[in-house]
């Protein structure tokens, strides 16, 4: 089966048509056209000014993966799209844009959650045009979804089945990354800025608190994190690169401390056989690596998934991957008339 998938819930218009065949997929196109250097200049993503720029991708990118796939629309199967949450400008184009091809084509149309997309990129190990063999995953399975606009621990007991055990109060840590970056002067996105500052400095500089730690829950808050950081900011006289490189460091460690605990806590009362990151932040290697460790460490014979760094930010590639899942359970395939785009819609 041929599936195309369209995502455009934030600030990245993206196509992609995968080959999906034998719990097989081979990527025929995934095209990508970001929006961070127009949104950089205001620190944030305008929601009117990315609607603005879908509608002018949208069709361009939607002909150029057709061309770069050497495929006529004739062989697609099935349409995908993220139909929610995001921007609800943003999801409007995509949503519009899949419905008209659905209707165009005579095809299926599933609507994917953005999270789910983000969880089932883990499912691709390899990416090239060949035949990549996707993961036969063994459940139960705990997912870490961290992101700009999301930061939850999922239990999932099969495929496609979802139960939120906890998630952010206030801010996501995506969110919370970038309003640090901004603190500090140090530009959009924050979490590749912070990342990358973080290994020259020192993360037991500065005892940041480690919100809700001890909540007893599945909870994370890091609206109070932030606001300590701007506190220690203001204690300053004089702020120069290494101090900068302290505060983000130690930051990041407060932050990546909580994530991982309460996940490693998770995977241990529902004695699930993987753990599995996404969403944007999973691509930090800070991240990744305390997680790995405290696997090891606390449970050894729990395996662990890391997206390709190529599907950690928003793409259509990953909503594909999810779809196929869809079809594979004979799960959400709906006319195109009965896929709404949904600025708050929900997992489950």
């Amino acid at each position: 089966m041929v599936i195309l998938s369209i995502e455009t819930s934030c600030d990245e218009t993206a196509v992609a048509i995968v080959e999906f065949k034998n719990k097989s997929a081979k990527v025929l196109a995934n095209i990508v056209s970001s929006q961070v250097k127009m949104h950089s200049k205001f620190g944030g993503v305008v929601p009117s000014l990315a609607s603005r720029m879908h509608l002018k991708n949208i069709i361009p990118i939607l002909e150029r993966s057709l061309c770069k796939a050497k495929i006529s629309k004739k062989k697609i199967d099935f349409v995908a799209v993220t139909n929610g949450p995001g921007l609800i400008p943003a999801l409007m184009v995509g949503v519009g844009a899949a419905k008209a091809l659905a209707y165009g084509l005579g095809k299926p149309l599933i609507g994917i959650h953005h999270i789910e997309g983000h969880i089932y990129a883990n499912w691709l190990k390899k990416y090239d045009a060949k035949k990549n063999k996707l993961w036969e995953a063994e459940f139960p399975i705990i997912c870490l979804t961290v992101s700009g606009g999301h930061t939850q621990i999922i239990l999932m007991k099969k495929d496609l089945n979802y139960q939120i055990l906890g998630e952010t109060l206030d801010d996501a840590v995506g969110e919370a990354f970038d309003k640090v970056a901004k603190l500090l002067d140090l530009g959009y996105p924050g979490g590749p800025i912070i990342e990358k500052m973080a290994q020259k400095g020192d993360e037991e500089k500065i005892k940041f608190p480690r919100p809700m730690a001890s909540s007893g829950d599945y909870n994370f808050s890091f609206s109070g994190l932030k606001t300590a950081v701007l506190y220690e900011v203001r204690t300053q006289q004089e702020i120069n690169k290494q101090y900068k490189c302290d505060v983000v460091a130690s930051f990041q460690k407060a932050a990546f401390d909580v994530l991982v605990s309460k996940t490693i806590k998770a995977a241990q009362e529902y004695k699930v056989k993987n753990i599995v990151l996404g969403g944007g932040v999973s691509a930090n290697k800070k991240l990744q690596k305390l997680l790995a460790g405290a696997i090891e460490a606390n449970l050894p014979t729990c395996g662990c998934s890391f997206p390709l760094a190529k599907l950690t930010s928003d793409n259509a590639l990953m909503i594909a991957l999810a779809a196929y899942r869809h079809i594979e359970n004979s799960k959400g395939m709906k006319d195109w008339k009965s896929v709404p785009a949904d600025a708050n819609l929900k997992l489950k």
